[in-house]
């Protein structure tokens, strides 16, 4: 019998304004795509947490606003790797789009992001994170599957 692996689980909350603009944040001392441009509120889920309290954490703890479940829009269920065949490779993230929030966005973990902003999906900066560019790409152009797949 082979050995499992570990499929980490995820959620991606992309504050979404008019004319179609997305908050990203830019990356820093976290090990992974420093320096790239990454969805605003995003992060693990945790043990015994369903995908949408993370969802709803995450976007408190990073930016300081409050979402209800009910407000989060399902975009896209994409399992990833990054192949390197590390027993915790494979990933499978969860993104939500959101209009509406309490609160005013704000850069709250300045150890982990140097930098916050609003882009139109049609001028994102560059680099950004490449799964994460997928999706956004795919919002631009009316949206992804359901179900997507990065790096197999």
């Amino acid at each position: 019998m082979t050995p499992r692996y570990q499929l980490v689980p995820a959620a991606y909350v992309v504050l979404r304004r008019d004319p179609d603009e997305i908050l990203l944040q830019l990356r820093q001392n976290t090990g992974f795509r420093d320096g790239f441009w990454a969805t605003a509120a995003a992060g693990h889920v945790e043990k015994g947490e369903s995908v949408l309290a993370a969802a709803v954490r995450e976007a408190r703890e990073e930016l300081g606003v409050e979402i209800t479940p009910g407000d989060l829009q399902p975009v896209t269920a994409m399992h990833r790797t990054e192949a390197t065949g590390d027993p915790i490779d494979e990933r499978v993230d969860f993104f939500f789009t959101c209009r509406r929030w309490t609160g005013t966005p704000r850069l709250l973990e300045t150890a982990k992001a140097a930098d916050l902003g609003w882009f139109p999906l049609d001028a994102l900066p560059d680099p950004v994170v490449p799964h994460e560019r997928a999706v956004f790409e795919s919002l631009r152009a009316g949206g992804p599957p359901a179900i997507t797949t990065h790096g197999f």
